[in-house]
């Protein structure tokens, strides 16, 4: 297994002359990620502000007097508007966000891997292609952490390690279903998720000298990182196929 540091020298070394393509590539996926989940975070806080408010000026008001003000016309109104744009939102993460998080993954591979420094055309090319497929495995993917997750937190973040290397996997395997990706990515991560794990640690210095820089360094980080984690996929592969690919 190779180490941290030279995974993230195969990254710098992939993203040396590139690295404005990836930075735009970055800033454009913020961007759509956040103009899909904004609006609903804004009504979200803006509701909680509204209760707590509420709760502040009613503290020493009776049930009813409670019950009148949030069952009032603009309260109610307020919260359908935020049911409405929540719904949205979630639909739009569903259709947009997870096939593009696909592609985003997977063209910092080909740069890794082919030298192809189109990722911003990639990002989109990848990501919507085959488009069912890779919305059906990141959904499937994020519903089945999620569920570990309702557990407690650990095993939750266990399996967001054991299914990290899906997206690759249903990119380069178009002929595998969903749970078949997921499958073998909890193959190729047995023994490895720590590794993993250690590999995002080693990120901890950047990314809090990114917070001085009111996150716009994230921008630089995240090509690093993404970088570094293609190089950790392939590392894993190899492994897993010298292994014979035994399930």
């Amino acid at each position: 297994m190779k180490t941290n540091t030279e995974f993230k020298r195969l990254s710098l070394d992939a993203l040396r002359g590139n690295w404005a393509k990836a930075v735009i590539a970055t800033l454009v996926y913020v961007f759509i990620a956040s103009a899909i989940s904004g609006p609903s975070a804004y009504t979200g806080a803006k509701i909680q502000s509204e209760m707590r408010s509420l709760a502040g000026g009613y503290s020493g008001a009776s049930l009813y007097q409670i019950s009148s003000s949030i069952t009032s016309p603009e309260f109610l109104a307020m919260q359908q508007k935020a049911t409405r744009t929540s719904g949205l939102a979630t639909l739009l993460q569903f259709l947009v966000l997870m096939p593009l998080a696909l592609g985003f993954t997977n063209a910092f591979r080909r740069l890794l891997v082919f030298r192809d420094n189109d990722i911003l055309p990639n990002t989109f090319r990848v990501g919507f292609s085959n488009y069912w497929h890779n919305v059906w495995g990141m959904l499937l993917t994020g519903v089945l952490t999620a569920l570990w997750s309702l557990l407690f937190i650990i095993p939750g973040i266990i399996k967001m390690f054991s299914y990290a290397m899906t997206p690759y996997i249903l990119y380069e395997n178009p002929e595998l279903g969903a749970s078949e990706a997921i499958h073998r990515s909890r193959m190729m991560m047995r023994g490895h998720k720590f590794d993993l794990f250690w590999l995002y640690l080693s990120f901890i210095g950047w990314f809090f000298l990114c917070l001085l820089t009111a996150g716009i360094g994230l921008l630089w980080l995240s090509p690093y990182v993404e970088g570094a984690k293609a190089a950790f996929y392939e590392e894993v592969k190899a492994d897993y196929a010298l292994n014979g690919g035994l399930d």
